[in-house]
């Protein structure tokens, strides 16, 4: 049993692991990680999957979003599916949606599927929405607005 040279010890090389086949969409199997140090200022678009254990100060845009239980984003989360375990403070638009225990979460939601473990603390309204009506692709424009004056995206204040 234990005199057999087969396996690691027969002085074979390992062989070198097979890479990810590329899926309908073009993407390649591959996700993002912005670690627990990493704070980043400014929105995060990704076509591939993306794991958040650090902190955001914009929005987030992705077609999977994993956010660890550490991690805070204050700004808006748009995407196809999300696994939400820290906190958030802004809307949250996603079709397939569960918010863990852990979860703190501060603006409305709208989703077409949702899991919520008891535990989760939600302040904000939950809109569900049809299926096939949830618009994830572009985000809603954004209105900034002043003590004088009302400011829309792409217009220049005199």
């Amino acid at each position: 049993m234990f005199n057999n040279k087969t396996g690691r010890d027969a002085g074979s090389t390992p062989t070198p692991p097979v890479p990810p086949t590329v899926a309908a969409n073009g993407k390649r199997g591959m996700f993002s990680v912005l670690g627990a140090d990493v704070t980043v200022t400014g929105n995060i678009r990704a076509s591939a999957d993306l794991h958040i254990d650090g902190h955001v100060a914009g929005d987030v845009d992705a077609s999977n979003v994993v956010q660890g239980a550490e991690s805070h984003i204050t700004g808006n989360v748009r995407a196809e599916t999300a696994r939400l375990t820290g906190t958030i403070d802004g809307k949250v638009v996603v079709r397939h949606l569960v918010i863990e225990r852990t979860a703190k979460i501060t603006g409305d939601i709208d989703y077409e599927t949702i899991t919520i473990e008891n535990g989760a603390a939600l302040d904000g309204h939950l809109r569900h929405k049809s299926p096939g009506t949830l618009k994830i692709g572009d985000p809603e424009p954004v209105v900034a607005k002043a003590p004088d004056q009302l400011l829309l995206q792409g217009d220049v204040a005199a």
